[in-house]
């Protein structure tokens, strides 16, 4: 199938609700807004994704718009978002999908959007549009794996390090191979910080970016998020990890401390899977996915940190706990 990318208005890619499907011809289309049920601002990001529905046409309206953040706790920031949150939220499609996209720029100031997922062309797709502009384009998801989507207007390190990314899972056809009984996305990134631990939020640091001296380094947004609320799974779970590094600068070396990865896919071919691995590097702007199993006999109940092991980058917020059973005193455990 041809890539196009398609001009025309915003009610020209009508869509009702935040998701519903229709039926064009033979082909089932899922459409789903991003901006019609926009989360609190001060929420946890709920790392639960769910699974692809089976609709070969996925329709997403993304709008941009400026946010005012939490990045940790009693830090608030003026940053600029995909729907309100940092991250967006997550597109989940299917190898051989055609996935379309409209943007909607309700922002300030110009933006874009680029999918590390998406064979397209970048001077049409990933083009830079004004406020209250929109642009519509398509392809087809052809390579699985989790991926970065970001925004690609210079400066891009500015952009990136302001909330402007999400991430997008591209199912293998056939699905991954095994059933896992959880699943999570975690995106790992950075802010450089002035301020905003007064009633006034803070401001990009742009020196502190380019030296990269980061004031915080987070999953999904906020730093320690995930020790206050952990994820939650039985013992014996199957837990499948998206991980999505957003950088702009830093590379995420993921582990979870207590468990090892039966599999780890580098990339979204199954061939490729690594067995018995303890720590993976993610590059900025890279992604993989990762299995381990809660037995009964093996991890077990407990509670396991997962961090990036670059323990000056975890000491600035990159640290969540994962909760498997009910173990006592999961307040009181860091790492």
């Amino acid at each position: 199938m041809n890539l196009k990318v398609l001009g025309g208005s915003i009610l020209a890619f009508a869509l009702i609700g935040v998701a519903s499907a229709s039926f064009t011809g033979a082909l089932r289309t899922e459409r789903t807004d991003f901006g019609a049920a926009p989360r609190a601002a001060d929420a946890v990001y709920d790392a639960t994704v769910a699974p692809a529905s089976a609709a070969p046409i996925k329709e997403f309206r993304i709008p941009i718009r400026d946010a005012k953040l939490e990045i940790a706790g009693g830090v608030t920031y003026n940053g600029w978002s995909f729907a309100g949150t940092v991250p967006g939220p997550v597109i989940r499609v299917r190898e051989g999908d055609l996935v379309r996209i409209l943007l909607v720029n309700e922002a300030s100031m110009p933006h874009s959007i680029d999918f590390h997922a998406a064979r397209i062309p970048m001077n049409v797709a990933f083009r830079t549009i004004l406020p209250r502009d929109s642009l519509r384009f398509e392809f087809v998801a052809r390579d699985p794996g989790a991926y970065l989507v970001h925004c690609g207007t210079p400066p891009v390190l500015l952009h990136l390090m302001q909330g402007m990314y999400l991430p997008i899972i591209v199912d293998p056809r056939h699905g991954w191979p095994g059933k896992a009984d959880k699943e999570f996305i975690i995106v790992q990134s950075e802010f450089y910080v002035q301020g905003g631990d007064s009633a006034l939020p803070g401001q990009a640091d742009w020196k502190q970016a380019l030296a990269r001296q980061a004031s915080y380094v987070v999953f999904n947004g906020r730093a320690f998020q995930y020790q206050q609320h952990p994820l939650e799974v039985a013992v014996g779970d199957r837990v499948r990890l998206f991980v999505v590094n957003a950088g702009p600068s830093f590379s995420s070396d993921f582990h979870v401390v207590g468990a090892v990865f039966d599999k780890v896919y580098p990339d979204g071919d199954a061939a490729h899977a690594l067995a018995h691995v303890q720590t993976w590097s993610i590059p900025a702007g890279g992604g993989a996915v990762f299995e381990t199993v809660f037995d009964k006999d093996g991890s077990g109940e407990g509670v396991y940190a997962f961090v990036t092991h670059a323990f000056a980058d975890a000491a600035k917020g990159a640290v969540g706990l994962i909760r498997v059973g009910a173990p006592p005193q999961v307040a009181a455990m860091t790492h």
